[in-house]
């Protein structure tokens, strides 16, 4: 290109320019490409965002399905006269959590029974610097016939998308907490003693 201007007398030197800039915002090929690689990073993060989105609400659905179906088992008394204890409960709700969930140390499950529906904590059992769940605040108590029984159980989920403003996560280690509760009266069915 400098050879082409260099044999050019000096005054159409800037014309010629001129109609080279002009030529080239004239040409149009190549705009798609251009335009899709300006708003292919802004549509994709939102596509996988709206994706991550669903799952983790479809992950809650699935455990909150569990733990009521789970929480029936006492309510109804089979927990209690099968002699259930806190291993075979929790395997339980495992059992129910399909394979969308990893029941190690990312699972607690906690079964308590109150006085009065009024004196029950919902509260979850990790604090917000705290990345995994402390086992020994797992009770297990699944009480007799009528007594008050709250099944509590919370999984830290994974979360992979965290740009742009999108995180999910509500735990330290990027994690979000997804809990399920059921408060219930046990109803009156025959019992003989407390669960093993």
């Amino acid at each position: 290109m400098a050879d082409e201007t260099a044999a050019l007398p000096a005054p159409a030197r800037p014309r010629f320019r001129i109609r080279l800039v002009r030529r080239f915002m004239g040409d149009g090929r190549g705009a798609a490409a251009i335009e899709f690689a300006i708003v292919a990073i802004p549509f994709f993060a939102l596509v996988f965002a709206i994706i991550e989105t669903a799952i983790v609400f479809f992950a809650g659905q699935v455990l909150d399905t569990a733990v009521q179906n789970s929480a029936r088992l006492i309510r109804t008394g089979q927990v209690q006269q099968q002699g259930m204890n806190q291993a075979d409960f929790r395997q339980d709700v495992c059992e129910r959590l399909s394979g969308m969930f990893e029941c190690g140390s990312r699972l607690f499950v906690d079964v308590q029974t109150y006085s009065s529906f009024g004196a029950v904590s919902y509260e979850p059992p990790i604090e917000e610097d705290e990345e995994e769940f402390d086992e020994e605040d797992e009770a297990y108590a699944p009480g007799g016939a009528g007594e008050i029984v709250v099944v509590r159980v919370f999984y830290a989920w994974p979360v992979i998308l965290d740009f742009f403003g999108l995180d999910l996560s509500n735990m330290a280690g990027g994690n979000r907490l997804l809990g399920s509760v059921a408060a219930f009266r046990n109803e009156p069915f025959p019992w003989s003693g407390p669960a093993t």
